[in-house]
């Protein structure tokens, strides 16, 4: 007998606006811990955002650029540096996140069919890398799917067959 992603998936999952601001889905990960949201626009699925496309917006750049050996007059230097650094770091920071999620989230999202086998789920994040599905029923969001939950589901109808 086939496991249903209906089966296994997380019901009414946490979600996010495409207007919301990337403070707003992070501080949502971080309360739910979870490492991604359904993005919605009205009742449609718009895309996801991830604890990777946040991290992603703090790009720091070539950090072997920023290796060097001080001479000993550039020492009085680097305290300086280190704090114009810092204010460059603390505007980004705030920048960020003011951002709307729409212009970090993932998108086209790739969803499946709560119908759908966990092998389709399976087979589904590994060709495309990714690690959670929205699950849909007639279009709408009725769930979401992680790579852990298609690992219990596996496990799942062995242990029910063991105990009949």
């Amino acid at each position: 007998m086939a496991v249903l992603i209906k089966d296994i998936m997380t019901p009414d999952p946490v979600t996010v606006r495409v207007d919301s601001p990337v403070r707003e889905a992070a501080g949502l990960l971080r309360k739910y811990h979870i490492g991604g949201l359904p993005v919605m626009d009205g009742d449609r699925v718009a895309g996801i955002v991830t604890e990777t496309d946040i991290i992603s917006l703090l790009d720091v750049g070539d950090l072997s650029s920023d290796l060097w050996l001080p001479s000993p007059l550039e020492v009085i230097e680097v305290p300086i540096r280190e704090f114009i650094n810092w204010e460059k770091t603390k505007r980004a920071l705030t920048d960020i996140s003011d951002m709307e999620v729409r212009r970090v989230m993932s998108s086209p999202v790739v969803t499946i069919d709560e119908e759908s086998d966990i092998v389709d789920a399976a087979s589904l994040m590994l060709r495309e890398r990714i690690a959670r599905l929205p699950v849909l029923r007639d279009g709408k969001l009725v769930g979401i799917v992680t790579r852990a939950d298609i690992v219990r589901g596996i496990g799942a109808p062995a242990g029910e067959e063991e105990e009949a």
